[in-house]
């Protein structure tokens, strides 16, 4: 009798099968990796090295059907009738490489355009949506600032009226595509103290008293992120998105949409791991055996395989309960915890399979090792999130 063939235990199989997953799913999923496998894979080793990536690829992005996603068709997009899975599976193919220096700059036009078409006066429709959709230009939403970090509540970045324009001052940090963006949907303080006294505005990144320039520091593969100076930087009353001193809210909204991106992207690198590591104790030997013939090994391969599933478990339920309209703020960013703190297990982990040839500089583990810290801060700290859970909780 013929023993059982043994799963592959490669990327895709280290996806739990999801009952909310449908064949539409599927075909966006193929439609993604598609693209990403002519004209992401081959170029990623130079991009990474280069930390940035050629215009040219927001236009083929955007032919390919890329970047239309959930936006009308009226404005160049693909469609309205997506859900959350959309978005999940998106930075799961992209982050399937391991690598995040495309994934920001090409997702972050679906955080920062929504508003400006939802509540931006109907001339920006043609002036902005359309060529962002299109490739052809960039959009950046600016929020994080130097001196509070996630805490909105204390944005020193101002907007005072002055006749028919807002003259803003401040500064914004770790901002994705900020060095490339030609507009800025940026978050500032218009009113008193709190989140109550917030705004959004859309700058023109090219007005005078703008600059920008790359966030130094770890070592990361995206040098579009970047800082944000704003010098008495004129912005007309028009490009007011929403109501002035309302601005919380659309923050909100976008930032649990941000959530769920990064929540899948962690989850997609730990999964492109754990099947690197998987894949080389398979074919190492140490001390007369496989690698992964010892049993410590296994056990450490069985661990990230349970954490990882139990988060899969978790992030079906939210996008289930979203879906049915509602806002489980609570879970989300405990979610966002669990999912990002299993990433730097799994990143730990995986190394310490691959031993020597982590260091090697030709696998994803290096890299995924290397970009771990960031979703644990970015979006949300722990500690800024553990504090929102229990406040959402009523602890």
């Amino acid at each position: 009798m013929t023993a059982p063939e043994k799963p592959a235990l490669d990327f895709d199989s280290l996806r739990p099968p999801s009952p909310f997953l449908t064949e539409r799913h599927e075909a966006w999923r193929r439609q993604l990796r598609a693209f990403i496998q002519t004209e992401v894979a081959p170029n990623l080793d130079a991009w990474d090295a280069a930390a940035t990536f050629p215009d040219e690829v927001y236009t083929k992005a955007a032919k390919a059907g890329v970047m239309g996603m959930g936006f009308s068709e009226e404005l160049g997009g693909t469609g309205e009738d997506i859900d959350l899975y959309h978005r999940i599976i998106f930075a799961e193919e992209f982050f399937r490489m391991g690598s995040g220096v495309v994934f920001a700059d090409l997702a972050t036009h679906w955080i920062a355009l929504p508003p400006v078409i939802a509540f931006g006066p109907p001339e920006m429709r043609e002036t902005v949506a359309r060529p962002v959709l299109a490739g052809e230009k960039k959009i950046a939403f600016a929020v994080t600032e130097p001196s509070g970090g996630s805490d909105v509540g204390a944005f020193q970045t101002t907007a005072e009226k002055r006749g028919d324009h807002y003259v803003v001052n401040g500064g914004k940090t770790l901002i994705s595509g900020a060095t490339r963006a030609d507009f800025l949907l940026t978050a500032v303080r218009t009113g008193g103290p709190g989140v109550g006294g917030l705004s959004l505005l859309l700058i023109d990144a090219h007005s005078p008293g703008v600059s920008s320039k790359p966030v130094k520091g770890l070592s990361w593969y995206n040098g579009n992120n970047g800082s944000l100076t704003f010098d008495n930087v004129e912005v007309p009353v028009g490009n007011l998105i929403g109501i002035e001193n309302r601005g919380f809210a659309g923050l909100a909204n976008q930032f649990n949409i941000e959530r769920f991106s990064g929540i899948a992207a962690t989850l997609a690198m730990a999964r492109t791991a754990i099947a690197e590591a998987i894949d080389w104790a398979r074919q190492r030997h140490t001390f007369g055996q496989r690698l992964i013939d010892h049993q410590a090994m296994r056990h450490k391969i069985v661990e990230m395989i349970q954490r990882v599933n139990a988060c899969y478990a978790y992030l079906d339920i939210l996008v289930w309960r979203f879906g049915r309209g509602e806002t489980p703020v609570a879970d989300l960013a405990m979610m966002k915890i669990q999912a990002t703190t299993t990433l730097e297990h799994c990143a730990r982990e995986s190394l310490q399979v691959l031993g020597g040839r982590a260091y090697t500089g030709d696998n994803r583990v290096e890299r995924i090792y290397r970009e771990a810290r960031i979703f644990v801060i970015g979006g949300g700290s722990e500690e800024i999130l553990r504090d929102l859970a229990g406040r959402q909780l009523g602890l």
